[in-house]
């Protein structure tokens, strides 16, 4: 059976399509967190309708022990760069991002996000989000926080090297 044909409507964000993994390890900060590192692999995939699937799990560098799981979907305004994100985390955390891409970078930030009744606090009050491939062929992914005790705050930084196309 042959892959399904792309859709036109998402060829502006092909250059994120593929299976990917951190090289080196990502690394998160956060003011109430104790910084750390993770393994991460990215699957960004079509089946020929407009949006692409996206999945991305990580695992603890040394024990492998899985971490943050999230997946969901990414979609274009037609006719236009703007688009959105939608995902749903194992923290109980769903979300809806939106921005534009331009050229090799996309650039989201929540528009709207719901936690399950029994998630921990503090909660998760908005998420920005930077996509972009480096000079080097190389995916890089920059996610910064606010929670109810925290403002606006850098919290992981990834560079994921592509594995399959």
């Amino acid at each position: 059976m042959e892959p399904p044909r792309m859709s036109p409507m998402v060829e502006p964000l092909s250059w994120m399509l593929g299976t990917w993994l951190s090289e080196p390890p990502g690394a998160g900060t956060f003011p109430t967190l104790q910084p750390f590192r993770y393994l991460e692999e990215a699957h960004i995939s079509h089946v020929g309708q407009p949006m692409l699937n996206f999945s991305f799990s990580a695992f603890h560098p040394d024990t492998r022990k899985p971490m943050h799981r999230e997946c969901g979907f990414i979609r274009l305004q037609p006719d236009t760069n703007k688009v959105a994100f939608v995902s749903a985390q194992n923290t109980g955390i769903v979300e809806v991002e939106e921005g534009e891409v331009n050229g090799q970078e996309l650039c989201i930030a929540s528009h709207s996000i719901a936690r399950i009744s029994f998630a921990k606090e503090p909660h998760v009050e908005q998420i920005t989000r930077k996509f972009r491939l480096n000079s080097e062929g190389k995916l890089e992914q920059t996610v910064s926080m606010a929670t109810t005790t925290q403002p606006l705050t850098q919290h992981l930084h990834v560079t994921y090297k592509k594995v399959t196309p």
